[in-house]
C-alpha cells in the first residue's frame, strides 16, 4: 500500500507575505515603522548629497578670476546667488560697511572674524542638518526589527502550546517571520549607518575648504585687498604666452 504524499507547503507561508499574515498588526507595525525609517534615511543620504555636491562645485570657481577681480563686490556676481560662498562673501562685505558705525568699539579684525565664524558655523550647520535621522536610524533600526524577531518567536511558542507538540510546520512559519524581520532592520540600519560616516566625511572636507576660503574674505577685507591668495598659471595658459621678442 503506496504511503500518501505529505501535502505540499506553499513557499510563500514562510516569506514575507506569510509573515505578515502570521504575526498580525505588530508584524505590520514593525515593517511599516522600517520602511518609514529607510526611507527618511535615503531621503537624507541623496538631498545631503546633492547640497554637498554645489558646495563643491562652488569651492572650485572660486579660483583666479574671483580673486583678481577689481573688488570683492565684482567677485560676488561671479557667484551663483543662495549658496554657500557666496554666503560668506555677503556676510564679510555687510559687516566691513557695519564695522564704521562702530570704529572705536572693537578691532576690525575681531569684528570681520566674529562675523565670519559666524556665517562658517551657520553653514556647517545646514550642512550637518538631518545627519541625525541617520545616526537615529542607525541605531534604532535593529531593535525594531528585533521587536519583529521578539513577536515571531512568541507566536512560534503559543503555537506549540496550543498543538501539543514541536513539528516543523508549527514553528517554521513564525520564526521565520521573525528572521524576516530581524533582516529587514539590518538593511535599513546598514544603508544609515554607511551614510552616516561618509556624509560626515564629505562634511569635514567642505568646512576645511569653506574655512580656508573665510580667512582669504578675512585678510582681504583687513588689508583692503592688498592680500588675496595668488594663482599660477596653468601650463596651458603658459604655453599660449607669446615668447619675448629679442632685439
Amino acid at each position: 500500500m503506496a504511503t500518501p504524499a505529505a501535502p505540499a507547503v506553499e513557499a510563500s507561508a514562510y516569506g514575507l507575505t506569510g509573515a505578515l499574515q502570521q504575526g498580525g498588526a505588530p508584524t505590520w507595525t514593525v515593517l511599516i515603522i522600517l520602511v518609514l525609517m529607510s526611507a527618511a534615511s535615503w531621503y537624507v543620504i541623496f538631498t545631503k548629497l546633492w547640497e554637498q555636491h554645489r558646495v563643491l562645485v562652488q569651492s572650485r570657481e572660486v579660483g583666479a578670476a574671483f580673486w583678481n577681480a577689481p573688488s570683492l563686490k565684482d567677485a560676488t556676481k561671479k557667484l551663483e546667488e543662495n549658496t554657500a560662498y557666496r554666503q560668506i562673501v555677503e556676510d564679510g562685505l555687510d559687516a566691513d560697511a557695519q564695522y564704521v558705525k562702530i570704529p572705536n568699539a572693537i578691532d576690525q579684525h575681531e569684528w570681520l572674524n566674529d562675523s565670519l565664524e559666524r556665517s562658517v558655523g551657520s553653514i556647517n550647520a545646514r550642512l550637518g542638518s538631518g545627519l541625525a535621522i541617520l545616526a537615529t536610524v542607525g541605531a534604532t533600526s535593529p531593535f525594531v526589527g528585533l521587536f519583529g524577531t521578539v513577536n515571531g518567536i512568541y507566536g512560534a511558542l503559543v503555537q506549540i502550546g496550543a498543538s501539543g507538540q514541536a513539528s516543523i510546520g508549527k514553528v517554521a512559519g513564525p520564526v521565520g517571520e521573525a528572521l524576516i524581520m530581524t533582516s529587514i532592520g539590518l538593511a535599513v540600519a546598514v544603508p544609515a549607518v554607511l551614510g552616516y560616516n561618509w556624509l560626515s566625511r564629505r562634511n569635514k572636507t567642505i568646512a576645511e575648504r569653506i574655512g580656508s576660503f573665510a580667512i582669504d574674505v578675512h585678510a582681504y577685507l583687513v588689508s583692503g585687498g592688498a592680500v588675496r591668495p595668488e594663482f599660477k598659471a596653468s601650463p596651458a595658459a603658459a604655453a599660449k604666452k607669446p615668447a619675448p621678442v629679442k632685439h
